[in-house]
């Protein structure tokens, strides 16, 4: 396999694909740019059916994590890694060390931190081998950004319900959550505040017991979830939710969700476009995890400014929706060229400073 042949392959700075014999570590790490600053993304374990699968998922993840850090302001690249195993069975302290051992080397170009199937405890370990690590649940660290990634994602879900209705306001208002994991739970639990009603589905049936019972949603099949009659249709599970298979399904007005790469391939944005239903870009609405994650490594953390620079996650999304309204285009391919923008911006000034 040619990785550089692979469609989701960007101009890649840095793939790596990293072994451990005695721990049985297998994973991939991707920089997709240090343009902005060293690239930061989570760290996944999934078990993969192949390598090739985890090498598009990664390659894809490590793209959107630039484009991500971009959009959200923030001073970093973007990267991301995956380890290839079931969590629950393969995970090990001497697994996570040698992943550790593979950020060390490469020199601060790369930082992790915790993402599906991985926790601050995990990052604890990591830490143990290198200092390219945050999120760690240590003493002063932050811990699990999940719940500022949910409180983003309310923001935005607030802001797309402002596009459809002219207002944000969610009372009454039919939601369907796909996920019920670290992020789903925080956005059910904002939502359910706000008034919404609750359509909600997962793979592990003691999360939707406790989401039904406190909240008073209601459950369906995960392989219909899509499909339910809602307001707004939000992913938190994990991505190409939006496909070929499940667009011409959906029934509500909006997607906005926490889940990373939602669509399928990037023609999905147009699939929805044409049944006008509205999409929040899932790099921008998510923002507010890696909003956290900056903030544990410049030290400047603190839970009143991050709670409020996650809510201004609605004025970007605002603003995309606006400029996408306009001008005929995706909300992705604004997005998406917004991002590019900045990226070549801060290139060009950095080109600029080092001739000067």
């Amino acid at each position: 396999m040619n990785i550089v042949e692979l469609r989701d392959f960007d101009d890649h700075e840095l793939v790596v694909l990293a072994t451990d014999t005695d721990s049985g570590l297998k994973a991939v790490i991707a920089v997709h740019s240090t343009i902005p600053g060293p690239a930061c993304g989570g760290t996944r374990m999934w078990p993969y059916a192949s390598h090739q699968e985890a090498i598009i998922d990664v390659l894809r993840l490590s793209r959107g994590m630039t484009y991500k850090n971009i959009m959200a302001g923030l001073p970093l690249g973007g990267g991301k890694s995956v380890i290839i195993g079931d969590p629950t069975r393969h995970k090990s302290e001497a697994l996570l060390r040698a992943f550790g051992r593979k950020v060390e080397a490469l020199g601060g170009r790369y930082i992790a931190a915790e993402d599906v199937g991985t926790s601050p405890a995990d990052m604890d370990i990591i830490a143990t081998e290198t200092r390219h690590v945050a999120g760690t649940g240590r003493k002063n660290g932050l811990g699990d950004p999940s719940p500022f990634t949910a409180w983003g994602v309310f923001h935005g879900i607030r802001a797309t319900a402002t596009e459809l209705f002219g207002t944000p306001d969610l009372q009454g208002r039919t939601i369907a959550v796909q996920g019920l994991g670290h992020v789903g739970h925080y956005v059910c639990s904002h939502l359910a505040t706000a008034g919404a009603k609750l359509i909600v589905s997962d793979i592990d049936p003691t999360r939707i017991d406790y989401i039904v019972r406190e909240y008073g949603a209601v459950a369906i099949d995960p392989d219909r979830i899509h499909a339910v009659e809602c307001d707004i249709f939000a992913p938190c599970a994990l991505g190409a939710s939006l496909n070929p298979v499940t667009i011409p399904d959906i029934k509500a007005k909006a997607v906005a969700g926490a889940a990373n790469n939602q669509l399928a391939t990037p023609d999905m944005a147009m699939e929805l476009q044409k049944r006008s239903i509205l999409y929040a870009p899932d790099y921008v609405i998510n923002a507010g995890g890696v909003m956290a994650i900056a903030s544990d490594i410049d030290g400047t953390f603190t839970t009143e400014g991050l709670r409020k620079k996650a809510a201004a996650i609605a004025e970007t999304l605002s603003g995309i929706y606006q400029r996408a309204r306009l001008g005929g285009q995706t909300t992705a391919d604004v997005a998406d060229t917004i991002a590019r923008e900045r990226l070549y911006e801060i290139k060009a000034n950095r080109q600029r400073s080092v001739a000067a």
